[in-house]
C-alpha cells in the first residue's frame, strides 16, 4: 500500500510510521519537514501536498492544534485556531483528498480523550474532537468508491505521560502499541465511519 501520514514526524507519528514503513510505502508529511510539507489549515497548501503524493491507498492524518486556555480567557480568535487548525483542516483532508485515494481507500483522522473525557482548559480543544467524531459518522454516507473514513480517539499515550501527567489526572497512560493498532485496524481493516476508542 502507498500510505500518506501527516504528522508522521510527532510523538504518535513516528510509532505509526515504524509500524507502517514494515510493509509499505509511506510518505511523510509535516509542516516543516518531511518527504512533502503541508499546513493543513490551507485547502491550498493541502491540494498541492496531493498534486504531489499522486495517487494513494491510505490517507492518514496524525495533526492539527487547538489552543488551550482557561475558558474566561479565550477570546473567539482563539477557538478559531482549532476550527481552522484541527477540524477544517482534517475535513478538508477527507473533502480533497477523496479525489486522490484509489477505489477502497481510507482516511483515517485523529482526535482524542477530551472529546468525552474533557480536562480543565480544553474547552476549544475538546469541542474540535466532538465535532469531527460527528463529521466522520455523518461523511461516510455519502463516500464513494468503497473509500472508509474513521477517527482514532486515545487517552493519554504513555510517550507523552512525562510532558502531560500532571494535566491529566487519573488517567492511565495507554500503551503505544495499543495506538498504533487502533491506525492498523482503520487502514488495513473494514471498518467504517468508526470512532475508534483506544484506553489503557
Amino acid at each position: 500500500m502507498k500510505i500518506l501520514i501527516i504528522g508522521g514526524n510527532g510523538t504518535i507519528g513516528k510509532k505509526v510510521v515504524s509500524n507502517f514503513k514494515n510493509e509499505d510505502e509511506v510518505i511523510i508529511a509535516g509542516r516543516t519537514s518531511g518527504d512533502v510539507t503541508v499546513d493543513i489549515s490551507s485547502s491550498d497548501s493541502i491540494k498541492e501536498m496531493f498534486e504531489k503524493t499522486g495517487k494513494l491507498d491510505a490517507i492518514i492524518c496524525i495533526a492539527g492544534e487547538a489552543k488551550w486556555a482557561k475558558f474566561n480567557d479565550l477570546t473567539e480568535e482563539d477557538y478559531y485556531i482549532g476550527l481552522k487548525s484541527k477540524l477544517m483542516g482534517q475535513v478538508n483532508l477527507v473533502r480533497i483528498g477523496q479525489n486522490y485515494l484509489n477505489p477502497k481507500g481510507s482516511i483515517t483522522l485523529t482526535t482524542g480523550v477530551l472529546a468525552t473525557n474533557p480536562v480543565v482548559q480544553t474547552t476549544s480543544a475538546a469541542m474540535v474532537n466532538g465535532g469531527i467524531h460527528s463529521f466522520v459518522k455523518a461523511v461516510v454516507l455519502e463516500m464513494e468508491n468503497g473509500i472508509r473514513v474513521n477517527v482514532v480517539s486515545s487517552d493519554m499515550v504513555e510517550d507523552a505521560y512525562e510532558k502531560y501527567k500532571d494535566v491529566f489526572p487519573g488517567h492511565n497512560p495507554v500503551p503505544m502499541n495499543k495506538v498504533v493498532n487502533a491506525y492498523i485496524k482503520s487502514v488495513k481493516g473494514r471498518v467504517n465511519g468508526e470512532v475508534i476508542q483506544v484506553s489503557a
